[in-house]
């Protein structure tokens, strides 16, 4: 089988989807990412500047936080927000609100050697909720999926994974892939 390059330089990302794709291997490469609040044209960027550096079939993905109460931001912005107001501010924005309801939102995006594109969405309904937690990474800390009382960051790698908007998506692919032989 051959492989399939997941461009990323976070290691707990490649392992999360490698549990899922076991073909995949890590391509680290510090690509930049446009600002945009669609998915798809993030992630599209992202294969194009990738493709200046390697050939073969190629895997990207995108996740962020949709928030009720403040118009869905930060989506695609999430990184950003929480470089700038870290997981606790991001909460405190949020309660300072009625609704607390979230929507933890991945997407991947595969494009085949011959550059044949799909994209592969995972959403988890959720609630924001003051930093919980020490696993996981992001917005993980604060987001609490509908039907659990622990957040993302409480569960152990392979419980989010069985759950998360990333591992969705990356099953979605993995389902492709079989079909596509």
């Amino acid at each position: 089988m051959k492989p399939i390059y997941f461009v990323t330089s976070r290691q707990h990302k490649f392992e999360e989807a490698r549990r899922i794709i076991p073909n995949l291997e890590q391509l680290d490469l510090d690509i930049s990412e446009i600002q945009e609040l669609d998915f798809k044209k993030v992630l599209e960027a992202k294969l194009r500047e990738a493709r200046k550096h390697h050939s073969g079939a190629l895997v990207v993905d995108d996740a962020g936080i949709h928030i009720k109460c403040i118009a869905g931001l930060p989506g695609p912005l999430t990184k950003w927000f929480l470089q700038s107001l870290g997981p606790g501010g991001l909460a405190d924005l949020v309660h300072r609100y009625d609704d607390h309801r979230a929507s933890s939102v991945g997407y991947v995006a595969y494009s085949s050697s011959d550059g044949d594109l799909q994209y592969f969405e995972g959403i988890v309904e959720g609630t924001v909720v003051s930093p919980r937690g020490k696993g996981g990474f992001g917005f993980d800390p604060i987001f609490l999926p509908d039907g659990y009382d622990i957040t993302f960051a409480e569960m152990t790698p392979e419980e989010k994974n069985k759950i998360s908007h990333r591992g969705l998506a990356f099953r979605k692919l993995a389902e492709y892939l079989v079909h596509s032989k």
